[in-house]
């Protein structure tokens, strides 16, 4: 059982509770464990926190000795975008691949093994599926992160993958509400916009998220981005519109809403950190997350005091803080719950190879002669995809290089190309 630290207030604890911050190294620092023991409830994994899986159990270990209900989350879509595989590429198919395969019950059984390869190493909390429709082409930070174009397809896969996540008792977070497949600016750079008219929110962005609560998804993440026909002034993370209005109201998703990274620039590049979080929270939102490009003590302590201070100026009002902070406890309750429950499933650890040759089948224009020498690969590379992480190999010529020893490459990129 968790015993707080004495002289933390309940202001201050729940101001703690409802943050996610990152940190830096494959250990546990110093601060991030006092601060476990004053309220933080959750931490943010991300590439540069992991080795490998033994190392990633013994941190997650590390974490609930000092806090034994803390929320670890992490970004595993599979595909380009993987934390627990991030030296090498992941095993498993992203999300197109899963699509273009369009088996629904493939897609769950993919989710179920990497929830329980997540669950084995502590990680509790999965900032996945992407449930945007891709259906902007030149959309430079979603792509192959999406099921698709068709909006019925990503709804049911969305679905399937949550039911699989959370059957090995991980919780999903889909994302990014109220959808990011439309845009054509990667908001980690800039605040991207969508103008599209009410009936088109309707029927294309928000059926896949319709279809992961009726699943059950435990935890929503907003976007940041401005739709103008349903808040013309602010992103949906700071929108009382999107998140309250419609994702709670009009949809009725009762779980846990989770913010974008915070030091994304379509938000510190606008309101900063510190405002936005206020306002994110005064809008809905339960758990800001920060720490992909801000992983220190000293942003807790900023986000912390900007939520204390906004309390006690009357900006944001305690009771919205509080049921916040009860949304991050409940969901960290049926995480014990859940894991509890699921101590039988049996290692699928085929089920990438199996889907990955089903994509391959699937998308294979005309029958192909398997290589029996190292060839030369002219790789045609655009820039990756910033949520891929710096740490991860990218690309056709990494893979051709670890297949096949001796593969000569030449890249060429931006002009080049």
């Amino acid at each position: 059982m968790t015993t707080f630290a004495s002289g933390t207030d309940t202001l201050t604890r729940d101001a703690l509770t409802v943050l996610q911050p990152g940190f830096t190294g494959t250990t546990a620092p110093d601060w991030l464990l006092r601060r476990l023991g004053e309220g933080l409830a959750s931490v943010g994994l991300f590439g540069r926190n992991i080795a490998s899986p033994e190392q990633l159990a013994a941190l997650t270990a590390q974490l609930r000795a000092e806090r034994d209900d803390v929320l670890v989350a992490i970004d595993e879509e599979g595909g380009d975008v993987t934390r627990l595989e991030v030296r090498t590429g992941s095993s498993f198919p992203g999300n197109n691949a899963l699509g273009a395969v369009d088996d629904v019950e493939l897609t769950r059984d993919v989710a179920a093994e990497l929830g329980r390869r997540l669950a084995s190493c502590g990680v509790n909390l999965n900032w996945a599926p992407s449930a945007d429709v891709n259906s902007n082409p030149s959309n430079p930070v979603i792509g192959v992160r999406s099921f698709g174009a068709d909006t019925d397809l990503v709804a049911r896969h969305t679905a399937a993958y949550v039911t699989g996540l959370q059957s090995a008792g991980v919780a999903a977070c889909t994302k990014h509400f109220p959808g990011h497949g439309d845009t054509a600016v990667d908001s980690h750079h800039a605040l991207p916009r969508i103008d599209v008219d009410t009936s088109v929110l309707q029927s294309r962005e928000l059926h896949p998220f319709r279809a992961a609560i009726t699943a059950g998804t435990r935890a929503v993440m907003s976007a940041h981005i401005l739709i103008p026909a349903l808040d013309p002034d602010r992103p949906a993370t700071l929108s009382p519109r999107a998140l309250t209005e419609l994702l709670r109201g009009e949809l009725g998703y009762d779980g846990l809403i989770v913010t974008d990274g915070m030091e994304m620039q379509a938000i510190a590049g606008t309101y900063g950190i510190e405002r936005g979080s206020v306002l994110a929270v005064a809008a809905g939102a339960d758990a800001i997350c920060v720490g992909g490009g801000l992983a220190d003590d000293e942003t807790v302590r900023r986000l912390r005091d900007a939520l204390v201070s906004a309390v006690r100026a009357g900006e944001l009002p305690e009771e919205r803080l509080a049921d916040a902070a009860e949304r991050v406890r409940a969901l960290a309750r049926w995480t014990a719950a859940a894991a509890a429950a699921d101590t039988e499933r049996a290692p699928d650890s085929e089920v990438g190879l199996r889907a990955a040759r089903r994509a391959l089948r699937t998308t294979a224009a005309r029958p192909f002669t398997p290589l029996t020498e190292p060839p030369y690969v002219a790789a045609l590379t655009p820039v990756a995809n910033i949520a891929v992480g710096a740490e991860t190999p990218w690309g056709v010529a990494a893979e051709h290089f670890r297949l096949l020893p001796g593969t000569e490459t030449g890249s060429f990129a931006g002009e080049d190309a």
